[in-house]
C-alpha cells in the first residue's frame, strides 16, 4: 500500500498521461527498510508566460477569464481538479503537483499590458480558478498581491477564492474595492474536523484559521462567501450544517457546494489516499460517489458535473438549500460593477496622444 510523504496529499507519482515511458518504483532488496525518506522538498520554477488572463468556454464555469499567479500547489489537497494539469508539462499530477511549482513573476507587467489594449473589454475576473492564488511561498513573491495592485490601480472587478488565511494580508486592498463593488471572495472549508483536513488538505491553513479569514475579510468590507467544496459523500457530507453555520457566524453571506469530481489521474490518487487514510470506511465512500455519477467514479457531463444525479446527489442539495436559507446564506449573489473599469493615465501615456486635438 502506499504511505503518505510527510507533509503531502498524494501518496504516488505516476507518470503524466502524454508520456511515451512509465517509471514505477520498486524494492530491489538492497533498500534499508528502516531507513527514513528523505524529505520531498518543493522547488519553484519561473514561468515566463507571454499572456497573463486565461480564457475559457466552459458552460458551467460563471467567468469566462482568470489568473493563475502558480500552477502546481503545495497545499496538497488529495481531491483538486487542477492535478491532471501538470501533465501538460511532462510530470505527475502526484507528489509532482505538490512539490513541483512554477510561477510567474513578470504577472503585473503582463496583466497591466492586456488591459492597456484599446480592444480590451472590462468583465469579471476570478483569481484561483485553478490552483490557490495563495501558496504559502506569495509571502515573499508577493506575485498575487501585485496582481491585485493593478486591478486596483484599473478599477478592473474581480472575484478571488482561496483555502489560506494569506488572503487577510489584502484586506488593505480587497475591503476599499469590496466596498466599491469591485471585488469578492470565496473561502473554502471542507471540514471542520482538523484531522481530517491535516490528512486531505495537508499544507492548507486549518478551518480555524479560515473561518478567521472570513472575518477579518468581512470586517474589511469584503462580500465574502464559503465554498464547502468538495463534497464527499461518506467523508465530509456530514459537516454540511456544521461548516455552514460557522462561517455565518464569521461573517459569511454566501455560500455554495461542489460534489467531488475524480476526472482522469484523480481518481487513482483518491482511491489510494483513502485506502491509506481511511481504510475503513474507503468502499462505503467509493460506492456514495459512484451513485452520484450514475454508477461510475466520474460522470463529465456538464449539466450535472459539477453536483452530481441521484438521490445521493439530490439529498445533498436539499440539505444545502435548507441549511444556506436557516443560517441567512441566501443573500443575492454580488454582482460587480464593470463600469468604473478605467486605465490610469501613468499607463497610458502614448494612447493619450490619440486624445490630443489635431493641430490646425
Amino acid at each position: 500500500m502506499a504511505e503518505a510523504a510527510k507533509g503531502r496529499g498524494a501518496r504516488s507519482n505516476a507518470t503524466g498521461r502524454f508520456e511515451p515511458e512509465t517509471v514505477q518504483a520498486f524494492d530491489d532488496g538492497w533498500t534499508d527498510q528502516d531507513a527514513e525518506a528523505a524529505p520531498l522538498r518543493t522547488t519553484l520554477t519561473p514561468e515566463h508566460a507571454r499572456t497573463i488572463i486565461a480564457r475559457n468556454t466552459s458552460p458551467d464555469i460563471g467567468f469566462d477569464r482568470s489568473i493563475n499567479p502558480y500552477k502546481g500547489c503545495e497545499h496538497g489537497c488529495i481531491y483538486c481538479y487542477a492535478r491532471p494539469s501538470h501533465a501538460f508539462m511532462g510530470l505527475s499530477p502526484g507528489l509532482d503537483f505538490e512539490s513541483r511549482l512554477f510561477w510567474k513573476p513578470e504577472a503585473a507587467r503582463l496583466l497591466e499590458q492586456e488591459l492597456t489594449r484599446p480592444r480590451y473589454v472590462c468583465k469579471r475576473i476570478h483569481i484561483g480558478g485553478n490552483t490557490d492564488p495563495y501558496q504559502p511561498v506569495e509571502r515573499e513573491l508577493k506575485s498575487t498581491r501585485a496582481v491585485l495592485e493593478v486591478l486596483q490601480r484599473f478599477r478592473h472587478p474581480f472575484s478571488i477564492i482561496t483555502k489560506s488565511v494569506l488572503i487577510s494580508r489584502d484586506a488593505d486592498i480587497l475591503g476599499p474595492m469590496g466596498r466599491d463593488g469591485l471585488a469578492s471572495a470565496f473561502v473554502s472549508i471542507t471540514t471542520l474536523d482538523r484531522g481530517l483536513a491535516r490528512a486531505m488538505e495537508p499544507r492548507a491553513s486549518t478551518p480555524a484559521k479560515r473561518l478567521e479569514a472570513i472575518s477579518r475579510l468581512a470586517e474589511a468590507g469584503v462580500p465574502v462567501g464559503v465554498g464547502f467544496a468538495p463534497v464527499i459523500p461518506g467523508l465530509n457530507d456530514h459537516e454540511l450544517e456544521a461548516v455552514l453555520e460557522a462561517a455565518a457566524k464569521a461573517g459569511a453571506t454566501t455560500a455554495m457546494y461542489v460534489t467531488l469530481r475524480l476526472p482522469l489521474e484523480i481518481k487513482d490518487l483518491f482511491r489510494e489516499w483513502l485506502a491509506d487514510a481511511r481504510p475503513d470506511r474507503a468502499a462505503r465512500v467509493m460506492s456514495l460517489i459512484r451513485q452520484t455519477r450514475g454508477g461510475r467514479d466520474y460522470d463529465p457531463d456538464w449539466n450535472t458535473r459539477m453536483k452530481g444525479t441521484g438521490p445521493v446527489a439530490e439529498l445533498i442539495a436539499t440539505r444545502f438549500r435548507a441549511a444556506v436559507k436557516r443560517y441567512g446564506l441566501d443573500a443575492p449573489r454580488h454582482l460587480l460593477d464593470e463600469s468604473q473599469f478605467r486605465v490610469p493615465a501613468e499607463a497610458r501615456p502614448q494612447m493619450d496622444l490619440f486624445d490630443l486635438p489635431h493641430a490646425i
